[in-house]
């Protein structure tokens, strides 16, 4: 017998989840099918929640060792065992809150592996489900690049090596994204010799490269070898060979070898093609409501490869929970704020100087540091800088990039002055609280050139 709902979800993570509160609570009847015995996807059991986790332990831990400056010394230690366990109880604690809104919103949970069997119908083992609306969100994985020694014991992968039991003494990231310098970072803060190794010139992927070059600073001065322009030919059981920039053959001693080379979209096996859903390079093709082909089947999340964000797959739930009901509401990407969760942080929106002139646009840039905040400079010894974007035709702000404390909780700021179209003199007129370090981006609007 084939049950029947209004919405099923596949996949629970900040796409599925979302979509099927928002449903629920519309009144709408609603079956969420996770593949894993916990609610939350990778987002809150293997990414980004145990991660920030981790790094905050880091943090206070490096704080409390490097308090001179503030009149504060101390000699701690770092307990891994226990950060590990905060970890946890951090992560359980999220996963008991999705089940409780799911609950909340009436949504129905099965746990399996769903897979299409028409344009509205889900199995997940023998039993049936159909609806008027299927909406996957199932997500991405680690990538595997082709690297000879990718199997032994000691390599990992960003879930793997939340999994490790001790602190290695040596360890290779390859992979200087946004993953691989967040945990660089965490285990350089906490003693071990860390190295990147990344195949692009810069770190920190399509960063501003004023921004990038500050960072890269930053975790050099904190210990971290970093190489660019390097390519990994092979890992062994004692280090990671690689070519440098100059074309000649190095290693770096490797108790513990991170590949943070990416993630791929998960499509496999649930029926995407049987149905007809279409796929490009491994991604759901979706539209600006995030329906794909298939007039019944919506996509959102990393499975579409648009930003791999958890706050635009839980955006993009959003727009499909309003679009099925006819409203209007559509995917917008030009303000999405991204967040490197480093010691200093980085965090930007909009386009960079690069990509702005990329387009063809002309534009005013501004670069200020950091310490031009008192609020910044009573509280932080870390370096940092705030850079603007304006579209110098239509005095729009366009871009706003920065590096140093505080950096993620100020960005959304920006993206909304970005999403409304705030111009300079808008921004200049708007009066923000002082002392504090938001008051940066202000400033930068008086020191456009």
């Amino acid at each position: 017998m084939t049950e029947s709902y209004d919405l099923i979800v596949i996949g629970s993570g900040p796409a599925g989840y979302v979509a099927a509160e928002r449903a629920g609570e519309a009144g709408r009847r609603v079956l969420l099918v996770e593949r894993e015995p916990v609610l939350g996807g990778v987002c809150l059991n293997w990414g980004c929640i145990p991660t920030k986790t981790l790094l905050n332990c880091a943090k206070i831990f490096h704080y409390a060792g490097h308090g001179q400056a503030f009149g504060v010394s101390a000699t701690p230690q770092f307990d891994f065992a226990a950060a590990q366990a905060r970890k946890q109880k951090v992560v359980g604690q999220l996963n008991v809150g999705v089940a409780g809104l799911m609950k909340r919103a009436k949504v129905t949970v099965v746990t399996g592996q769903a897979q299409l069997v028409d344009a509205t119908t889900v199995a997940v083992g023998d039993q049936r489900y159909s609806a008027a609306h299927i909406l996957v969100c199932s997500g991405s994985r680690p990538s595997r690049p082709p690297i000879p020694g990718l199997d032994l014991a000691h390599v990992v992968d960003s879930t793997g090596i939340l999994a490790l039991e001790r602190l290695p003494q040596s360890l290779v990231v390859i992979g200087g994204g946004v993953i691989g310098l967040e945990f660089a970072h965490f285990f350089a803060s906490v003693g071990v010799a860390v190295t990147v190794v990344e195949m692009l010139d810069q770190i920190a992927g399509a960063t501003d490269l004023d921004c990038a070059r500050t960072l890269r600073q930053a975790l050099e001065q904190h210990g971290i070898t970093i190489h660019t322009q390097a390519r990994v030919t092979a890992i062994t059981a004692e280090h990671v060979a690689f070519t440098d920039r100059k074309g000649q053959d190095q290693q770096a001693a490797a108790d513990c070898v991170l590949v943070a080379t990416g993630r791929t979209p998960n499509v496999e096996g649930l029926g995407l093609e049987q149905v007809g859903v279409a796929l490009e390079r491994g991604r759901i093709v979706i539209d600006e409501r995030c329906r794909t082909n298939v007039p019944s089947i919506w996509a959102a999340g990393d499975c579409t490869g648009k930003a791999l964000l958890a706050h635009v797959a839980s955006r993009q739930a959003e727009v499909v929970v309003a679009a099925m009901a006819g409203g209007p509401d559509r995917m917008r990407y030009h303000a999405v704020p991204a967040v490197i969760y480093t010691t200093p942080e980085v965090a930007c929106v909009g386009l960079s100087e690069a990509e702005a002139k990329a387009q063809g646009r002309a534009v005013l840039t501004a670069k200020l540091p950091m310490s031009v905040s008192g609020r910044f400079l009573a509280e932080h010894d870390d370096r940092g800088l705030v850079k603007v974007v304006v579209d110098a035709q239509t005095r729009a702000l366009i871009g706003v990039h920065m590096v140093g404390a505080t950096c993620s909780e100020m960005i959304f700021g920006a993206a909304a002055m970005i999403e409304s179209q705030a111009r300079v003199d808008e921004i200049k007129q708007t009066i923000f609280p002082h002392p504090t370090v938001s008051e940066v981006i202000r400033e930068a609007m008086f020191a456009l050139r």
